[in-house]
């Protein structure tokens, strides 16, 4: 398998591990083999040494020198629109969904629950069993 995804300066990263999962930022100096400093101006990711164990790789790039300044972070990201082609990946709406579900309460994953079974028993043809499933409106 060739990689194609390279710790490198300017890689777009997604942190998954500590206080700051979920956001966007941008390797801005490789400190040695275990740890990057990485900021993410637009996500509210302060910049900081992280591990690569805390990081998951995207497959975005932006053209930076470096040890560049936040505000020249922040201008390649405006300029190659990141955020914007960030939010049309479906890694990040399966991230979204996964994040709504998280928050659901009870009675909402019931809901859920016996819409999978409806939904099952619809595409299987078994319109039987769809009746006596609960009714909810």
């Amino acid at each position: 398998m060739v990689f194609k995804r390279f710790v490198e300066i300017g890689r777009v990263v997604l942190v998954t591990y500590g206080e700051h999962r979920g956001k966007l930022g941008v390797i801005v100096d490789v400190v040695d083999q275990n740890r990057v400093l990485v900021d993410g101006p637009q996500t509210g990711l302060p910049r900081q040494t992280i591990n690569f164990k805390s990081l998951t790789l995207t497959p975005f790039k932006v053209k930076i020198q470096h040890g560049s300044r936040t505000g020249v972070v922040m201008k390649a990201l405006e300029e190659k629109k990141i955020m914007e082609q960030w939010k049309n990946t479906l890694w990040y709406k399966k991230l979204c969904s996964r994040e709504n579900r998280r928050k659901l309460g009870d009675f909402d994953r019931f809901k859920v629950m016996i819409a999978k079974k409806r939904k099952a028993a619809m595409v299987n043809g078994q319109v039987k069993k769809l009746k006596s499933l609960h009714t909810m409106k």
